[in-house]
This record gives C-alpha cells, structure tokens and sequence, in this order.
C-alpha cells in the first residue's frame, strides 16, 4: 500500500470571536471591489452605465430597499443543530449587514430574522407597505423553511448559505429552486464575503429597469466567473480488487440491516436485495446495559493509545461509548447481521440509549462491517453495497457542503473510519471529540488522506438509481462548526451540476476512496439499474 499523506491542520478563527472591529473591517469599498473582483464584470455588461453615475446624483435618487433575512432559530442558538448549540450568530450578522452597507451606499438595507414560513409572511406583508425592491435571505440553520416564502413575492431573491451551519437546507432547497425553474431567486455558495457581494451587486440591474430574470442570470454568470478552474493533481495509486457483478450480488442477498428507528419490530421490504429488519431502541440499550465492563475499559485505553488526542469527552463517557460497540456486535451477531443503522439523535435525546453509537460506528466500520447514522436506509444500503463490491473498504457517510470559493465539495459528519482502505489497509490519524451539535457525548474527528481520487454513491431503490460523483480528496477543514470529520475534495466535472440533484435525492452521501466508476456501471447493467451522474 502506497504511504498515505496527510493535509495540514490549522485551527481557524471562530466567527463567534468577530468583534466590532473586525466587523467594521470587513466592509470592502466598492470602487476598491469593483476593481478587483472581475467577475462584476458580468453585471457591468448588463448595465454598463450602472456603476457610473456620480456619487452625488446616487445620493439624490431613491434608493432601492433590499431586506436581509436571517434563517435562523434564534440569535445565539439554543438547541441542538447545525453549527452547534449556543452558537452566537450575533457577530456574523453584524458583519455581514456591515459589509452590505459599506459597499453599496445606493441600497437601503434593513435586515430580520425569521425562524419558518409564520415570520417570513409577516415580513412579506409588511414589506408590501414599504415596496421592498429585493431580498438576501441567509441560511444559517439547515432546514427552517423561510425563502420560500420570500420567493413567492416574484421579487428578485439572492440566496446565500451561511456554510457549515444552513447548508442542508440550502442545497436541498436550491435544488428544488432549480429544477422548478424559479425565476427570481439567484444564489451564491462560497466563503468568501467578496464573492456575496459580487452577487448582490447584481441588484443594480433591477434598480436601473431590469427583470428578476435578468437578476439571476447575472448572478449565475459571477458565481460561475468567481469559481476557480480545475485543478490538475497527482493521484496517488490506489488498487481495488473489485467483486464481479453476480458475486456481488449474491452477497449482497447475504447480508442484513439491522434498523433502529423507535420502539417497533418489523420486517421491511429489501433493499438492493439485502433484507432490511427494524428492531427496537430497548434491544439494543438492553444490550449496551449487558456489556462486559473490564472489556469496554480495555476498548477505551485502546482509544487513548491511538487518537492523535482526546477533546472533551472524559472517560465515563469513553466507557459508556464502548458498551454502545459492544452491545451493536452482540445484536449483529445474534440477528446474523452485517449493517446497523440507529435514529441516534432521536434515541438518545429521548432516553431510548444512553451513548451517542458514533465511536461503535467507528469501530464497525474499521472492521469490515457497516455502522450508520440517522436510521438512514439508503445510505446504509449504499454503505453495505459498495463495500462488498470493493472486498471491505467502508464507506463515509455525510452531509456534504458546496464552496464555490475554493471549488470544494466538503464531506463532513461526527462518525467515520480511519482505515478507509478497509481492514488490512493503513491507518490515518482521528480524534476523539464531542459529538458536534449539542457538544455532547463522543464522536470522531478523523484525518482523511489527500490526493486520492474518491467515488460518492447513494442508491434509491424506489427508482433502481445510483447517484455518483467522484472528486479529488485534497484536505481536511478543522473548522469548529457542524461535524467533526470534514473531508475536502475536489469534484470531477461540472460543479455547477451538483447544485441540482439534492431536493430529490436529499442531503446524505456515502464516499469510497479510489476509482469504483466502471465497477457502478457494471453492477448497474447486471441488476436493470440506473447510474446517474450528478458532476
């Protein structure tokens, strides 16, 4: 096996630590902007006269009012959820509505904060009062249901993601937004703050005659103007002994998924073929009560060998963590199974378990077997699937995030392997940390390998779908907000592309190091399915 290299960590600045100052500070004059950022172009070609008219005639016109609507459960957040609880969103407004204002002395900005549909009607009907030109509305927790609302005005709509925070929310309502062939809302997905502005400065088109057509267009044109070329890397090799399609297949009928949504027992319908039982929260906490003590205590000084370091996760909570592994092998072995997959959050939250399973999951997956998040189904089957099909490399299940800045596609959640090559393949390094939402319980921050091509899957069995994508895994981003693990990479193809495909496939993806491209395809022909390709 190839030596694995490893990307260089540094810790980045909390936006919580933002103060006035720095708040200030990143205003970016516009003049200075405009010379800098080339992708204003496209806005200028619009509208060449728009950025010319003097200073003073500017201060004499009307001025288009254009609200700033935060989405968002409450300024300093206080419940569990992308980024974290108790997340201070207080500087990161500030700095944003500063930033609008310093740039663009021909708008009147205002902003509000809405929590779901209630809010953004009330802010609709006021500002038919006040004949509101346009809207910014920022994602900044995953799903509260604002901007659509706020797109049923017909008023030109830019939609910004407040990354590592709304961005499940954003992708998947993007893409509805995409594939309805809405008019007026535009968006933007980057971070950086130049590369907003560079969109809203778009509603200069509006305010001098133009469409909310013309308003998206233009921003798809600085969006796609800003997003840097594609990058030519060395890819390390990274040989795969694949199954054949019809021994594949037969394991796949072999296997078990075991899921664990609430308190019922049923047999479910197959998926792929692999037979899917749900069994209760009690049978797995009556298994993680029965664990051996002395062995989850042997598991956990394991853990503190080996993690580069442990983050606030004291030992009591390491034990509890390694009964949570022992007691999902037991249910396993006695359901003759080789996948689980727990509603974690709903069970622990709700006093079914007692231990986050994100390290058990860890330790699953290390050894050839599948532990899953969220009592997902698909990405479990998905997860099951290809990890027979690649002779035992376990798949990474997360919720990826899109930055056009640096043309990344960001893989992050609190549960992945470090022998992502499968059992007898190397190691990388992890820590141990709390899981990241409510900063609670233990969960792993691993350090993925770089420049190594990756292949990304999810299956659909109502539809006989897989979804795939592939990129280059090019670093590892430590950033505190949202989940601990966040693998960066580089997609091959069309990023624009991947905008679309999340309102009907949903958030979730499941990645695989190396190149399984030809191996899907196969698989696919020699079942009837499809393969999409969403890059």
């Amino acid at each position: 096996m190839t030596s694995l290299n490893y990307s260089h960590i540094v810790m980045k600045e909390s936006d919580t630590r933002n103060s006035k100052k720095q708040a200030q500070s990143a205003c970016v004059s516009r003049r200075g902007f405009i010379s800098a950022c080339s992708a204003c172009a496209t806005c200028l070609a619009f509208n060449p006269g728009s950025f010319l008219i003097p200073p003073a005639a500017r201060e004499q016109e009307s001025k288009m009012k254009i609200r700033i609507i935060y989405s968002l459960h409450a300024p300093v957040q206080n419940q569990p959820d992308w980024p974290n609880v108790g997340f201070d969103f207080n500087p990161v407004m500030d700095r944003i509505n500063n930033s609008m204002k310093c740039s663009f002395p021909e708008f009147e900005f205002v902003s509000s904060m809405a929590a779901g549909q209630e809010d953004a009607e009330k802010i609709v009907l006021q500002d038919q009062k006040e004949n509101t030109g346009g809207y910014i509305v920022y994602q900044m927790n995953c799903w509260n249901r604002v901007v659509q609302t706020i797109a049923k005005t017909g008023k030109p709509v830019l939609y910004a993601d407040f990354q590592f925070a709304g961005s499940g929310g954003f992708l998947v309502y993007t893409a509805t937004f995409l594939n309805e062939n809405t008019p007026n809302v535009g968006f933007v997905a980057s971070s950086k703050m130049e590369d907003v502005i560079a969109a809203v400065s778009c509603f200069n088109l509006v305010m001098n005659g133009g469409s909310p057509s013309d308003f998206v267009r233009a921003t798809e044109r600085v969006r796609t103007g800003s997003t840097p070329a594609s990058r030519h890397y060395t890819v390390n090799p990274n040989e795969i002994r694949f199954l054949s399609p019809e021994e594949c297949t037969r394991q796949l009928t072999a296997s078990r998924i075991l899921a664990v949504k609430d308190q019922s027992a049923s047999v479910a319908e197959p998926v792929m073929g692999i037979p899917v039982e749900y069994i209760p929260f009690a049978e797995v906490n009556d298994a993680w009560s029965k664990a051996d003590r002395d062995r989850s205590a042997e598991i956990v000084r394991g853990w503190q060998k080996s993690a580069l370091e442990i983050v606030g996760v004291d030992f009591e909570t390491l034990l509890t963590s390694a009964a949570m592994y022992l007691g999902m092998k037991e249910v396993l072995k006695k359901h003759g199974a080789n996948a689980i997959t727990v509603n974690c959050l709903g069970g622990f939250y709700g006093g079914h378990i007692h231990a986050y399973p994100c390290l058990g999951f860890h330790e699953l997956c290390n050894e050839g077997l599948i532990g899953a998040c969220e009592c997902d189904i698909s990405s479990t089957a998905t997860m099951v699937a290809f990890n027979i099909l690649t002779g035992g490399r376990p798949g990474f299940i997360s919720d990826p995030v899109i930055d056009t800045a640096k043309r990344h596609i960001i893989y992050a959640h609190c549960v992945a392997p470090n022998r992502i090559f499968g059992p007898a393949g190397n190691t990388n390094p992890f820590r141990i940390m709390t899981h990241s939402e409510d900063r609670a319980g233990a969960s792993v921050q691993s350090v993925l390998p770089v420049n190594y091509m990756t292949t990304t899957l999810e299956i659909n069995n109502q539809r006989k779908e897989i979804l795939m994508h592939q990129a280059v895994a090019v670093g590892n981003d430590p950033d505190d907000r949202a989940c601990r693990t966040k693998l960066c990479a580089e997609p091959v193809g069309d990023i624009e592309k991947l905008f679309t495909m999340w309102g009907k496939w949903g958030w979730h993806r499941v990645t695989f190091y190396g190149d399984l491209k030809e191996p899907v395809w196969s698989l696919a022909d020699s079942t009837g399915w499809k393969v999409i390709e969403e890059a």
